[in-house]
């Protein structure tokens, strides 16, 4: 009998969770496919539901998948939907946490120039979104890679982490607070044998990227410069080193995938 190894993708109903999802698929991983919302893929023409992202993934890559709806932000739903997983594939050797953005807040990412117009709810958002779920999701996959002294763990934070702004400060604090996460339990994950890492993309075109009608034509080539938009796959196969046997000893590292456009130090 052929065991798969298991992949758990937050976020995986479009854009680069898809991605990352799919590119995992293609190395031989079985995958859980969890989404916030069932008919989130087509909120900006990538699909139609997470239940048929997933069959998709599964037809296409002869792996199995599940597909798990789940508010990351509650501890109660990360246990529900690791524990889904693990009962209907295996023990999570791979955890990628994609989910997050700016999506949960009304009016988008708070503008800091703004004091008089920033709503609690939507800075709160936010932070939980992009912080607080990675924190709980992490906590949950990582106290079983624990046991079994082994799992990789990949956190998706932004080049935003890295580079002022004067717009989007609160979802840019967010970012900059998984990164540091991400690499206090890298230390703290090492004698367990369990490597933690992040990718932090730049602009990259999506279809929400393109539907929202973000970066100019010019920078919407696809190849010959740096000063691009990058494709969703230049992103997305960052994941098959840190997954893969390349990976395996690198562990605290925040890989930033952005074409240069930050390239000091942090």
């Amino acid at each position: 009998m052929n065991v798969q190894r298991v992949a758990l993708v937050t976020g995986a109903g479009r854009g680069l969770g898809r991605a990352f999802a799919e590119h995992l698929a293609q190395m031989g991983f079985s995958i859980g496919i969890h989404g916030m919302r069932e008919n989130g893929p087509a909120e900006y023409g990538e699909g139609t539901t997470l239940t048929a992202t997933a069959a998709e993934i599964e037809a296409e890559f002869g792996v199995r998948t599940v597909r798990v709806l789940g508010d990351l932000t509650r501890p109660a739903d990360v246990a529900r939907a690791v524990e889904e997983v693990e009962r209907q594939l295996g023990p999570v050797e791979i955890l990628v946490h994609n989910a997050g953005g700016d999506i949960a807040a009304a009016g988008g990412k708070p503008n800091p120039n703004d004091a008089v117009a920033i709503k609690t709810e939507d800075v709160r958002a936010v932070l939980e979104r992009n912080l607080m779920s990675t924190i709980f999701v992490c906590q949950r996959v990582a106290s079983g890679m624990m046991t079994r002294r082994s799992g990789r763990i990949v956190t998706i934070s932004s080049i935003a982490a890295f580079r002022g702004s004067e717009r989007g400060a609160i979802y840019s604090t967010a970012k900059a607070a998984v990164v540091e996460y991400t690499r206090c339990l890298a230390m703290q994950m090492r004698p367990f044998n369990v490597t933690v890492n992040s990718i932090a993309p730049g602009d990259t075109r999506t279809g929400r990227y393109l539907g929202t009608g973000q970066g100019s034509e010019a920078r919407l080539v696809e190849d010959g410069t740096l000063d691009r938009i990058a494709l969703v796959d230049e992103v997305a196969r960052v994941v098959e080193f840190f997954a893969g046997p390349m990976g395996q000893f690198v562990s605290g590292q925040v890989l930033r995938v952005d074409g240069g456009t930050q390239c000091w130090p942090g």
